[in-house]
C-alpha cells in the first residue's frame, strides 16, 4: 500500500511529475515538424544561400532534432547526473574519429598508389562529335 503524505504524495506521483507532460510533449513534436521544414526548406530555390551554408543549417538542424529526441522521448532529461558518464565521453571520442577520419578521406586521391589509379573507375566525359540518338549514324546504302 503507497503511504501518502500531504507534502509528498505518492512515489508514482511523484515520479510522474518530474516527466514530461502530454503538452510537453506536443510542444516537442511541433518543434521537430518545424525544424524538418526548415530542413526541407534549404532545398528549395528560396534558399538564399550557398551550399556550404545549407549543409551546415542542415547539421545544426540535425544535431537539434536529435537532442529533442534524446532529452524528451528517451527520457534522458529526467534521468540522474550519471548520464554524463556515459555520454561525454562517447562525444569526445566521436568528435575525434571525425576529425581523424576527414583528412583521410579528403586527401585519399591526393596518395593514391599507381595501381589503384590504373584500375580505378573514370567518368568518361560525354563527347561533343557522338551521335545524340543511336540511329543517328548514316546508313551504309550499299548492302
Amino acid at each position: 500500500m503507497a503511504h501518502s503524505t500531504p507534502q509528498t504524495g505518492t512515489h508514482a506521483q511523484v515520479v510522474h511529475e518530474q516527466h514530461g507532460s502530454i503538452g510537453t510533449y506536443l510542444a516537442v513534436f511541433v518543434a521537430l515538424c518545424v525544424l524538418t521544414a526548415a530542413s526541407f526548406f534549404t532545398y528549395s530555390t528560396y534558399w538564399p544561400f550557398s551550399h556550404h551554408v545549407a549543409w551546415a543549417f542542415m547539421i545544426a538542424i540535425s544535431c537539434t532534432k536529435a537532442m529533442l529526441v534524446i532529452l524528451f522521448f528517451m527520457h534522458l532529461k529526467y534521468e540522474a547526473n550519471w548520464k554524463y558518464v556515459l555520454t561525454v565521453p562517447a562525444t569526445f571520442m566521436s568528435i575525434f574519429l571525425v576529425l581523424m577520419l576527414v583528412p583521410d578521406v579528403g586527401l585519399r586521391m591526393r596518395r593514391a598508389s599507381e595501381e589503384r589509379l590504373r584500375y580505378m573507375a573514370v567518368e568518361e566525359a560525354p563527347s561533343t562529335d557522338a551521335p545524340s540518338a543511336p540511329h543517328a549514324a548514316p546508313h551504309d546504302e550499299g548492302h
